[in-house]
């Protein structure tokens, strides 16, 4: 399977967390929102300046900044 930056994905795309880069406090507010390794999270929008980008989990909508997915590596799933 392909890895990639969550940023990189495109809507409707899904992807299985496999790290995070992040670390202190945001890496803790990252993992609040529920995005630990091994989440599956889809693409299901973007903002028309292409920042924040929005994701459904756990059948939860939430908006991340691009500069956060950053720190987010995803496997795409086939």
């Amino acid at each position: 399977m392909r890895k990639l930056g969550l940023r990189q994905l495109r809507e409707g795309q899904k992807g299985n967390i496999v790290a995070i880069a992040a670390e202190g406090e945001l890496g803790r507010r990252i993992r609040d929102m529920g995005l630990i390794p091994g989440t599956e999270v889809e693409v299901v929008g973007r903002a028309p300046l292409r920042d924040p980008v929005a994701l459904r989990l756990f059948g939860v909508t939430l908006a991340l900044r691009n500069r956060e997915a950053d720190y987010i590596t995803v496997e795409v799933n086939a």
